[in-house]
């Protein structure tokens, strides 16, 4: 019991942490893009975390991480303050959908070939991050023509431009993604932290800890 409490500190403590960095990647490593209603979309890295968070955590706690993370950010900056809600739902669906992919199909935890890991790493990521190409100009457009009450010739413009720049971050962040996590999973695995931040923590495991 002592090592599942130990195991959900650190998951929580390790979704904090990745929401800060969601924060930051979105905060200060951006190029904002000006669209007609004032405000910007923008260049950036911030879905890379909320992927890579979703791999080490899991799709909930990595989706809460993206979500609660990049969603702070967004009502920090009054350029894109009217984007909190709609960040708020998608960078969660990215988190989950790349989480069960890497989770629940690929169980990726249970496996250590190279070749296996970065392949459904690849896979994962590439299908949430495009899942956000489609949907986030989509979300964008009826949100802001029927909520915002914006003008059709803006919205169409606005979503142009939002898809344009979804699908460089979806690239972008796609090889960061596969870098990164083939990279950190081996660090993790030598410093013993990382069947504790993926709740890869067995009852039989737990009951052989002194």
């Amino acid at each position: 019991m002592e090592r599942q409490n130990s195991s959900l500190i650190y998951k929580i403590s390790f979704t904090a942490l990745m929401a800060a960095l969601c924060y930051a990647a979105f905060t200060y490593l951006k190029i904002p893009i000006p669209t007609p209603n004032g405000e910007h979309t923008a260049l950036h890295v911030g879905n890379a975390i909320c992927v890579l968070a979703a791999l080490l955590l899991g799709g909930e706690y990595g989706g809460f991480a993206g979500s609660i993370g990049m969603s702070v950010a967004d009502l920090m900056d009054p350029r894109y303050q009217t984007s909190a809600p709609k960040t708020f739902i998608l960078k969660f669906c990215i988190g989950f959908i790349a989480g069960f992919i890497a989770h629940k199909i690929a169980h990726i935890n249970e496996h250590d070939e190279k070749s296996y890991v970065f392949k459904w790493t690849l896979i994962s990521s590439a299908v949430a991050l495009g899942f956000n190409v489609i949907m986030d100009p989509l979300f964008g457009f009826f949100f802001n023509r029927y909520y915002l009450g914006m003008d059709v010739k803006a919205v169409s413009i606005i979503a142009k431009l939002s898809g344009l720049a979804t699908t460089i971050n979806a690239a972008v962040c796609v090889v960061v993604v596969v870098f990164v996590y083939t990279a950190l999973r081996p660090a993790l695995k030598k410093a013993g932290l990382f069947n504790i931040i993926s709740g890869q923590i067995t009852n039989k495991r737990i009951s052989t800890v002194k």
